[in-house]
């Protein structure tokens, strides 16, 4: 299809999805922006987008940065996007459940150590099970919350290798 076939709506809803996908791209960390396969022209215009802070100069550079997506691989750039995201959901949903475990533990949910030995097969049973009465006498004296960092960073380090799904935050 011709640029002169597309309608003047259907130009501007492309404009306005590219420059959404050039918002998205300069809203990257510098780590996840190297996971994307994308032109050296376009990571560079990102790249600068990001240090300017004036307003005319930086809707400029997203002017630029939708020229250069033009000519991209538009839905290689979108995919790679879904996955980074959805790499992100999973971080999000693990710490979700650390903290529900530590919470748990926190407030005395002593069934809840076993599950965890269960599923996590580095945990130590004595060392847990220590953290978690800190936790709680912590909890229930009113005082600090040392102890209930501790205990999550604890759960942390021994869920490292896990990977949590949606099923597993209820």
């Amino acid at each position: 299809m011709d640029i002169n076939d597309k309608s003047r709506t259907q130009r501007k809803n492309e404009d306005t999805a590219l420059k959404t996908l050039g918002q998205e791209l300069v809203d990257l960390s510098p780590e996840q922006l190297q996971h994307i396969d994308i032109s050296d022209e376009i990571l560079d215009a990102v790249r600068f987008a990001r240090k300017i802070t004036r307003h005319g100069a930086r809707r400029r550079q997203f002017q630029r940065i939708r020229a250069l997506l033009r000519d991209a691989d538009v839905e290689f750039i979108q995919n790679a996007l879904k996955t980074i995201k959805r790499g992100h959901n999973r971080q999000t949903l693990a710490f979700k459940k650390l903290e529900k475990w530590r919470d748990e533990l926190k407030e005395g949910n002593s069934a809840l150590i076993e599950e965890i030995l269960s599923i996590c097969p580095d945990a130590e049973r004595q060392h847990l099970t220590q953290l978690a009465r800190n936790a709680n006498k912590e909890y229930l004296s009113g005082k600090g919350v040392k102890s209930s960092r501790i205990l999550f960073r604890y759960l942390s380090r021994i869920s490292d290798s896990l990977s949590f799904s949606k099923s597993d935050e209820e």
